[in-house]
């Protein structure tokens, strides 16, 4: 009787010893295994994939298509009610008369000035924070990027009064930096999100290799150029293509700190110049200023993501 029950004990654990086994094996998923092997459970699923990739491609690539193909019609037919698909014919005069009429090539030129100049103080600077707050371990460091990240918290239109009235009348030096690059470069190194992203990944860095480096005799500047940012490649492009596509996409602040029509950026130079020009020639303009952060974006697509997930994993 006690052998009976010794091994029903034995049996019934066996048993609970294989169910984490068995569920390993299963995976929870939104449509069964049993529900797919049916034809219909198939053909149901195939169909609302095809419908939602078709809906969620139209929501995205629409707005480039009507973009691109308005740049090539009349005005006529982009002003015309229902609009057309397809252009009747095509004009592509319209790109070369946007370039040359609204001097794209001015603000082409000032738009990727202020961009790399926005950079390269951001990869100073931020890299410097980054690496002070997640290495050195300075006092305070955790109230300090606290205080950063909250940061985030409040909306960019509310930070711009102050903002305007800092730029207006700097203080200390007081200097006014009104239609000058400093105007666009200083604001935009105060970039919480990027210190962010470089100071996860610069957590994710074993400390045994940073100790290896000080026992040699490293300094932590020699360090960091040295070992750190060899192997931070992936974050820094990641942080150069925000820095970059920020500064492009910008619109207000542009256009409040750089009043003087030589010194503006592509897209506030467009909206000046807006009036009076035909609406496909203005849809062309506004589709040339969009392929430079287009081309980058598909360029470095694998980039951006390999980037931000990075820091993820340590080990």
């Amino acid at each position: 009787m006690a052998s009976n029950t010794l091994v029903s004990r034995r049996a019934a654990g066996g048993r609970k010893a294989r169910r984490p086994d068995a569920d390993q094996g299963r995976q929870r998923t939104l449509v069964s295994p049993a529900q797919l092997g049916r034809p219909r459970g198939r053909a149901v699923y195939w169909i609302v994939l095809a419908l939602v990739t078709a809906a969620f491609t139209l929501a995205f690539l629409g707005p480039l298509y009507w973009m691109v193909t308005g740049g090539l019609k009349t005005t006529q037919e982009v002003v015309q009610s229902p609009p057309t698909a397809f252009p009747s014919s095509v004009h592509t005069e319209n790109y070369s008369q946007a370039w040359t009429v609204m001097d794209l090539s001015k603000l082409l030129f000032n738009t990727l000035y202020y961009a790399f100049g926005a950079l390269a103080f951001q990869l100073v600077l931020d890299v410097a924070a980054a690496y002070s707050l997640s290495k050195l371990r300075p006092v305070f460091g955790k109230v300090i990027l606290g205080m950063m990240l909250a940061t985030l918290m409040i909306p960019a239109t509310v930070l711009v009064v102050p903002q305007y009235l800092t730029v207006l009348d700097v203080p200390v030096f007081e200097r006014n930096l009104l239609n000058s690059p400093w105007a666009i470069w200083l604001p935009s190194v105060t970039n919480a999100f990027n210190i962010f992203l470089l100071k996860r990944f610069f957590d994710s860095i074993p400390g045994e290799l940073l100790d290896a480096a000080a026992i040699d005799g490293a300094s932590p500047l020699r360090t960091l150029r040295s070992i750190v940012l060899p192997i931070s490649r992936p974050i820094l492009g990641v942080v150069s293509i925000f820095a970059v596509v920020g500064v492009w996409k910008d619109f207000l602040w542009p256009m409040l700190t750089l009043p003087d029509p030589g010194k503006q950026t592509l897209n506030v130079g467009i909206y000046s110049l807006s009036n009076g020009v035909p609406q496909n020639v203005l849809i062309a303009a506004l589709t040339i200023a969009s392929v430079p952060t287009l081309l980058i974006f598909l360029i470095f697509q694998r980039n951006i993501m390999s980037g931000l997930t990075a820091g993820g994993l340590k080990g």
